[in-house]
């Protein structure tokens, strides 16, 4: 049975997947791990890749090798997103990344970004179509809309990483700068809405590490606990009050609660006030919380080739 090893490499963290097709066309999941490099620390206002983010990330690769390697995965994919794709040194990535695991990565554009997204999200879904996938990423965040597959999506310039790296400096960030946010955030809503109608969505599902936290947090959940997590639905107003209690939080503090990752806790205030103005701009009673995402979009694409 062929097994397939997926590597998402983000502008906050490096996930893998190892799995194997199971009985009814979908995927078996040998072993998910995630690692929180940061990549993509400064990619936004320097436009090139910090020298020990990117020695973290490549350890944290070469880790990821000796596991698929005892998983006896037979096909690889690494994919990288919005850091490497905005760096003017990406090569010292690729470079290093063929050198420590033989494998030739591939910087997913947007669009592909958000199709995997999309097919990763809805395996298994039942609620009411169509769909909005949001997947907030450390350097961008995608929308896509459809039924069954992508009909319509978009990837913005906004992710929770570069959001606090632009606005969020003080800690707990001041009202004056969480304003700063939001109106970033509003703009890029604003410019989302001039290529699609998100709104029209009977159903948004939300993934990544802020989504999934959220949904964590929502749940009173002293650690990290995936099989919980996914399929949460967290009312808009739960949504709403993590924010708030986020944001007044120093990142000691946020860090101290059970379900948060390490090197999570100072971009977290971010990544949910993005979350927080979709849910409420398009007007949604709530966001089912999917831990099934873009990693998993990777790995079963792998399999279907």
């Amino acid at each position: 049975m062929t097994r397939v090893a997926a590597v998402d490499v983000g502008t906050n963290s490096v996930r893998l997947l190892v799995g194997e097709p199971d009985h009814d066309g979908g995927l078996r999941i040998l072993d998910r791990q995630m690692t929180i490099t940061r990549l993509g620390a400064g990619v936004d206002a320097r436009g090139r890749l910090d020298d020990t983010a990117l020695e973290r990330t490549l350890a944290c690769i070469s880790d990821y090798v000796e596991r698929w390697a005892q998983l006896d995965a037979s096909r690889v994919r690494i994919t990288a997103t919005s850091a490497v794709r905005d760096a003017a040194d990406r090569d010292r990535f690729f470079d290093g990344v063929r050198r420590r695991a033989g494998v030739d990565a591939e910087v997913l554009s947007g669009e592909q970004e958000a199709r995997t997204a999309f097919l990763g999200a809805t395996v298994g879904v039942d609620d009411p179509r169509p769909y909005l996938v949001l997947d907030i990423g450390g350097g961008s965040t995608e929308l896509i809309l459809g039924s069954t597959g992508p009909e319509a999506m978009t990837s913005r310039q906004l992710g929770c990483v570069r959001l606090t790296e632009r606005c969020l400096h003080d800690d707990p960030p001041t009202s004056e700068q969480l304003t700063a946010a939001v109106e970033v955030i509003d703009a890029e809503i604003t410019a989302a809405d001039e290529v699609m109608t998100p709104g029209s969505a009977a159903t948004l599902i939300g993934v990544a590490g802020t989504v999934t936290t959220v949904g964590a947090l929502w749940l009173d959940l002293p650690a990290y606990l995936p099989d919980r997590i996914h399929g949460t639905r967290v009312p808009a107003a739960g949504v709403h009050e993590i924010t708030q209690r986020l944001a007044a939080m120093t990142s000691r503090q946020r860090a101290a609660l059970g379900p948060m990752a390490p090197g999570r806790e100072d971009v977290i205030v971010a990544g949910a006030l993005i979350l927080d103005r979709v849910v409420e701009r398009y007007g949604f009673d709530s966001v089912v919380v999917s831990e099934s995402d873009i990693l998993d979009g990777l790995a079963l694409q792998l399999l279907r080739s």
